[in-house]
């Protein structure tokens, strides 16, 4: 039974598969080596339910440092490539991140990621001169807004192959102290042979997925492929852009459309990729809804007849990732919750949102922080950080 919409013809939604019962088992791509979240919250036994409900989204891959990077100067020299944007904007902002600017940051970029129905961020993080316990303040302050957080920390040797080590050293570090965590390699451009080794062994030692940047410029094509001819079902690669057809991938790909349009990389038309493909914001906010999207506008640009549940279907591939989130409830302002209604709808807004049990938003405004005070504390940190480039 198909029904005819302004988008043209799409299947009748299938009704929601139950939630699995509490102690059956989930198949997920992300080890877990700490505990499941308990907390609750008695007015969680009430929220406001208007509009139509969604399990929480799923950022697949996420920059939270990023928040802190707005209305920065202009660069001193005027990027024209992916690389000249790397090395002139992105990698000193970077090497200017200190404790007190993650901390906000994460605090930040968890409190906007709510607030557009977000539970739960993989975020792949880097701070040079800041690894050692990074991991550990991006946690904390995630979980101080209520938000599910995947931490790693690219590692890369960009500054020397011992700053690479003590990237990966953290990842170990946070996933063996009972955080929820991956080993990162920022990519393979930037991760020496040795370093990619170490990661994937220690990966493998502790149970967890790789995280990693593959392809995403065209100057990490081949490297990227290499890197993806190892992945296994527990890593999350992220853009793709430039990876070659054909390529079997093992892990999931994650497709960052806004960061890629706006760092001139190119398309990476994830749909080559079959089914293994899930949507990140990569440090542009928390907003999937925005991102599926500007996803689905990148499809119909090259064939008209591309259905939004494409699309959709890479937001629910989050889920996978992350199986708890699917659980998560986020009520919404809108009735009709449904890919044909959301896609050029952008009045949408979370009204409550529940997170393992626990009510994190209610009627629109957050109930564990204040909010206004962690704007606040993220607009000072933003000061610092431009005072240091």
């Amino acid at each position: 039974m198909k029904r005819r919409g302004f988008f043209g013809q799409a299947p009748d939604p299938e009704p929601e598969a139950p939630a699995p019962a509490p102690n059956a088992k989930a198949v997920s791509t992300i080890a877990q080596p700490g505990g499941a979240e308990t907390a609750s919250n008695p007015a969680s036994a009430t929220p406001r339910r208007q509009g139509g409900s969604t399990p929480g989204l799923v950022s697949a891959h996420h920059r939270l440092y990023a928040s802190l990077a707005r209305g920065l100067p202009a660069p001193r020299v005027t990027p024209r490539t992916f690389s000249d944007l790397l090395k002139n904007v992105i990698w000193p902002i970077e090497n200017a991140l200190d404790s007190p600017m993650i901390e906000a940051a994460a605090q930040l970029s968890a409190l906007e990621a709510l607030e557009a129905g977000c539970t739960t961020v993989i975020d792949h993080h880097a701070s040079p001169r800041a690894i050692e316990g990074s991991l550990t303040l991006i946690a904390k302050a995630c979980t101080s807004v209520g938000v599910r957080v995947v931490c790693s920390y690219a590692a890369s040797d960009l500054r020397s192959a011992d700053n690479a080590r003590l990237g990966l050293e953290e990842s170990r570090r946070f996933i063996q102290s009972g955080g929820r965590g991956m080993i990162g390699i920022d990519s393979s451009a930037t991760a020496s042979p040795e370093t990619i080794d170490l990661a994937i062994g220690m990966a493998n030692e502790l149970g967890v997925g790789i995280h990693a940047k593959v392809a995403e410029g065209i100057g990490d094509a081949g490297g990227g492929s290499d890197l993806v001819r190892r992945s296994k079902d527990s890593w999350v690669l992220a853009h793709g852009v430039h990876l070659p057809d054909g390529l079997e991938i093992a892990g999931t790909i994650a497709h960052c459309p806004r960061s890629n349009m706006d760092r001139g990389v190119g398309y990476g038309m994830p749909s080559r990729f079959g089914p293994r493909v899930a949507l990140g914001t990569d440090g542009f906010g928390g907003d999937l809804l925005a991102e599926f999207r500007v996803a689905y506008g990148r499809l119909r640009e090259r064939n008209v007849g591309t259905s939004p549940r494409l699309p959709w279907s890479w937001l629910e591939a989050g889920w996978l990732l992350v199986p708890e989130a699917r659980q998560d409830r986020v009520h919404w302002s809108l009735a009709d919750i449904e890919p044909e209604h959301l896609v050029s709808n952008t009045g949408i807004r979370p009204l409550t949102v529940i997170v393992a049990g626990r009510t994190v938003l209610e009627n629109g405004r957050t109930t564990q922080i204040d909010a206004a005070e962690i704007r606040a504390k993220a607009a000072e940190q933003s000061r610092r950080l431009i005072s240091r480039l």
